[in-house]
Parts: structure tokens; C-alpha cells; sequence
């Protein structure tokens, strides 16, 4: 029985979704990025092995699995080359089992450009963006002008395109930021060479795809952002460029939406945000510092400290409908080990009311206040467990809570780093 999963994150980011895709891996035929770019990080840790993804997708270490990356992500060539010689290097084969979507736009060196003056011209108002041209590619994307990694592998087109977009850059990073402008030579050298080099991976990801839905195969489609990131549903402004709920993911990859069997949610057992934004349940203190340590709570793709704070149910909930979430897969249980006392935040207080859905203005969010229901800690190890029936009774009265307030199953626990570090009590790949 083939069944075909999309494995997204439900909030901003950051939990754990490169872990759950190469365990779920295990069952599945392919893999497939639909949205966002080299601005993700997904860790995998396999035998105490640690690797870090940006753009190929987590299943690329399973030899037999293949992975594509759809026309819904932002690739920037050079990043994609230098993660495929670091697999290499690694010992994994890549080449023959990568494909990527000719109609993928492409990131270029002005793209980075633009997006650091902007973030820098912003001051203490900036985004928090990684930096890496993403949201300025997805605008080239919407405005018609950009370039897509097809047009690399076509000279003749590929020339004047890069020409024409380097003159307007040009004159925006010169006139308006003072910053230097763009070489459109040098450039153009460089991305010819760059599809001379991707050109065996390039092809109509939409076409395999669909032939392997119809042979029975398998699939998995991987998100990278987490759902309050997404650019129409999250946080806004202080979001990521693309969308990033289970919508995305048949649009991403140019497959029709009534092929996918489930949803699975990714939460983590608490709360986690990098960059700028509002953050109800964060913690500005002591538990908020061994939440951050004990999690080793850094950014995989720019090393940046992650906020922490207290499970959010209202924003998770709010997640979970947005895709329609069929099942959770909750990580970092471990981390709350040596906590007393936990605390979940089941509504918001905005002014004199109390709300118990997620406020529909970024203005209004930044104004909620938490309330929270207290629940026990339990004092001890759940570090590697897997078996549901091994957790303390606290933890499973921990979890069992947020399911209820979620109105989600919790299929999968993870409560470690390592692939083999979780608890599966129900597979979502039958």
C-alpha cells in the first residue's frame, strides 16, 4: 500500500522535522522539498553521526531512498553543489538519486546583497532573516524577472536574463542602499558553469512524481519552515518568504492535492523561535537558559541562540488547523527531564478578554499574555527511550495533555538526537 505523507513543522521552525523524515525514511520510496531554501537546517544523527541538510532532502541518506527537490524551494547552485560534495565526501551517493526541478528559481549573489542591506537599513527593526537572499528570489519569482534553474542549462536565454536583472540590482544597491553594484560578467560565467554541473540532476519533478504515485510508491513531502513562519498565515512581518503549511506542499512540487493520506505534525515539547517576532510563552530567565542548553538550542544553517519558552497550545492548535493535522510527532521530550514543575499555555489574555484562538493581527499577538495550566514534572530520565509503556507517568500525563488540548494524536516521541533515540506507536507509512 503506497501512501504519500507531508511531515511539516507547527511552529517556528526548529522542531526536529530533519529527524522524524530520515526515521520515516524507512518506509518510504522518495522525498520531496516544496518550499523555502538554503535558509533550513535540518540535523540528522545517525550512530552518533551528526549531519546538517540546508536544501537536499533528509531521506538522502537511505541509499535506497530518492529525493527531489520540488519547484516550490529557492536554490542557490553553489550551496546545493558544495552539500552535494560534502555528502560525497561523506560516502553518500547523491548524484544519482537527486533530481532537481527545472522550474526551481535560482538565488543569485545580489539576491544576498539586497537582503543584508535591507535587514542592515532596518536596525533594531530588522526582520531576523538568515541572510541568504531567500525572500528576494521569491520576489523575483512573483515580479517575473527572476531566473529558473532550466534557464542555467540554456546559454543563449540564459545571458541576456542575467544581464537585464543585474542592471536593475545594479542601480537599487547603488542608488538606494550605497552599496557596490552588480558584475554581470563575472556572473554570468559562474551560473553557465553552475548548470554545466547540475545539468544530469535538472527534471520535471511534477512528471516522476506523479508516475511514482501511480506505481504505488510511497512518498514523503518535507517542509522546512514551521507553520508560524508561513507568509501568509504566520507571524507576519517576521516570517519566512514562502508558504509553509500542508497547502504548499502540492503546489511545491506540482502534484494534485488529493494524493496526500496524512498529515504529521512536528512539535517540540516547548517553545523555540530564531529572529525577531513576537513570543508569548518565552522565557526570559533560569528555566529558559537550562531549556537552551539542555536542548543545545542553536541554529543549524546561522548558529544563532534560539528563544525559548513554555509549550503554546492556542499557536500549535492554530498550526495543526491550518494543515489539517492527522497526526503529532512530539521531540525534545528529554529535555524537560530535570524540570518540577511545566507549564502549558492553553489561552491568551488581550486586554480585559480572554481568547483561545490565535489573533489574526502580529499587533494583537504581541500584545497577548499567557495563561497557563501547571502540570508536574518527573524528575528523571526519559533520554532514549523507546517504548511508550517505559515513560514516567508524568510524562505521559505531559503528553496526553497536549494531545487533548490539540485534539491530535501523538503517534511518534522522540526524546533524543539520534535516529533510533524514539518512540513509534503508530507508523504513519502503513
Amino acid at each position: 500500500m503506497s501512501n504519500q505523507i507531508v511531515v511539516l513543522g507547527t511552529q517556528w521552525g526548529d522542531e526536529g522535522k530533519g529527524k522524524i523524515v530520515d526515521l520515516l525514511t524507512e518506509r518510504a520510496d522518495a522525498v520531496v522539498r516544496f518550499q523555502g531554501g538554503h535558509n533550513a537546517g535540518h540535523t540528522i544523527v545517525v550512530d552518533r553521526q551528526k549531519v546538517v541538510l540546508h536544501l537536499i532532502p533528509s531521506g538522502i541518506l537511505r541509499s535506497e531512498v530518492r529525493c527531489f527537490i520540488g519547484n516550490g524551494v529557492v536554490v542557490s547552485p553553489e550551496a546545493l553543489l558544495d552539500e552535494v560534495t560534502h555528502l560525497n565526501n561523506l560516502g553518500v551517493a547523491v548524484d544519482s538519486r537527486l533530481r532537481v526541478s527545472g522550474l526551481c528559481p535560482v538565488i543569485f549573489p545580489y539576491h544576498v546583497a539586497i537582503d543584508i542591506a535591507r535587514e542592515d537599513s532596518l536596525g533594531k527593526n530588522a526582520i531576523g532573516t538568515t541572510g541568504r537572499g531567500i525572500g528576494p528570489a521569491y520576489e523575483d519569482k512573483v515580479a517575473r524577472r527572476g531566473l529558473r534553474v532550466a534557464d542555467l542549462l540554456n546559454p543563449n536565454e540564459c545571458r541576456p536574463k542575467i544581464e537585464a536583472v543585474a542592471e536593475y540590482y545594479s542601480f537599487l544597491l547603488e542608488k538606494y542602499y550605497g552599496q557596490e553594484g552588480v558584475n554581470a560578467g563575472s556572473l554570468i560565467e559562474r551560473y553557465l558553469d553552475y548548470g554545466i554541473r547540475l545539468s544530469s540532476m535538472v527534471t520535471d519533478v511534477s512528471l516522476e512524481l506523479s508516475q511514482m504515485v501511480r506505481d504505488g510508491k510511497s512518498i514523503i513531502f518535507e517542509g522546512a519552515q514551521g507553520t508560524l513562519l508561513d507568509i501568509d498565515h504566520g507571524t507576519y512581518p517576521f516570517v519566512t518568504s514562502s508558504n509553509t503549511t500542508a497547502a504548499a506542499a502540492g503546489v511545491g512540487s506540482g502534484v494534485a492535492p488529493n494524493i496526500f493520506d496524512s498529515i504529521v505534525g512536528i512539535t517540540k515539547c516547548y517553545t523555540t523561535r530564531v529572529g525577531s517576532g513576537p513570543f508569548p510563552t518565552e522565557l526570559d530567565d533560569d528555566v529558559g537558559a537550562e531549556l537552551a542548553s539542555k536542548g543545545n538550542e542553536f541554529g543549524a544553517t546561522t548558529g544563532r541562540p534560539r528563544r525559548c519558552g513554555w509549550f503554546d497550545a492556542v499557536a500549535v492548535k492554530h498550526a495543526c488547523r491550518l494543515s489539517g493535522v492527522t497526526s503529532l510527532c512530539i521531540t525534545k521530550l528529554d529535555v524537560l527531564d530535570r524540570l518540577s514543575d511545566l507549564y502549558i499555555c492553553t489561552n491568551y489574555r488581550l486586554g480585559e478578554e480572554t481568547i483561545d484562538s490565535f489573533p489574526n493581527s502580529t499587533s494583537q499577538f504581541a500584545k497577548c499574555t499567557p495563561c497557563y495550566e501547571k502540570l508536574s514534572g518527573w524528575s528523571s530520565s526519559t533520554a532514549g527511550l523507546r517504548e511508550w509503556e517505559n515513560l514516567p507517568k508524568n510524562a505521559v500525563r505531559y503528553l496526553n495533555r497536549i494531545s487533548e488540548l490539540l485534539e491530535v494524536p501523538i503517534d511518534i516521541v522522540s526524546t533524543g538526537a539520534d535516529r533510533e533515540d524514539t518512540i513509534i506507536r503508530q507508523h504513519p507509512i502503513s
